[in-house]
């Protein structure tokens, strides 16, 4: 073959192998990614201070549960105006990992009447962090196990999978 011939062909394989290696990343994350927050004011207000934790990650009466206690957020103030929380809490609602046409594999092993708060505490994710030593937590560049982009650098962007 010439390499006028060639040159199509391999740039032809070459996309392919991107798009492929895209995809089969989204695809190969059933249990690793998350499909992150993509609503505007729910990116503005929750990752103003911690990582903007997709809705999946957690049941909608979390949720509800969470925002309804904003004035006691782990310690912190993080009243918002009614709007903006009605706003908020139906996104992560609409999104959430029990809503319809969801699938998360992080809720498995939770009680469809558990909300709990702490995404730390879910069965699935105490198992799969189990082999992590206690003083990773502790480390000043860790500091919490909510901190996922510590240890998953794509975790703003719902990938999960061990780095």
């Amino acid at each position: 073959m010439k390499a006028t011939t060639l040159r199509p062909l391999a740039l032809g394989v070459a996309a392919l192998a991107v798009t492929v290696l895209l995809f089969g990343r989204a695809q190969a994350g059933d249990d690793d990614y998350y499909a992150p927050v993509t609503d505007a004011r729910t990116l503005q207000e929750c990752a103003s201070c911690h990582i903007a934790f997709p809705p999946s990650m957690l049941p909608a009466a979390s949720w509800k549960r969470m925002m309804g206690g904003l004035d006691q957020h782990f310690g912190d103030d993080a009243s918002l105006d009614a709007e903006t929380t009605a706003a908020i809490t139906r996104y992560l609602v609409d999104h959430a990992g029990d809503a319809p046409g969801q699938a998360s594999k992080l809720l498995r092993g939770l009680r469809a009447a558990d909300a709990p708060l702490r995404i730390t505490e879910l069965p699935k994710w105490v198992r799969e962090h189990d082999e992590v030593p206690r003083s990773d937590w502790t480390r000043k560049d860790v500091g919490s196990k909510a901190n996922c982009a510590a240890c998953h650098i794509d975790a703003e962007k719902g990938y999960f999978e061990d780095d």
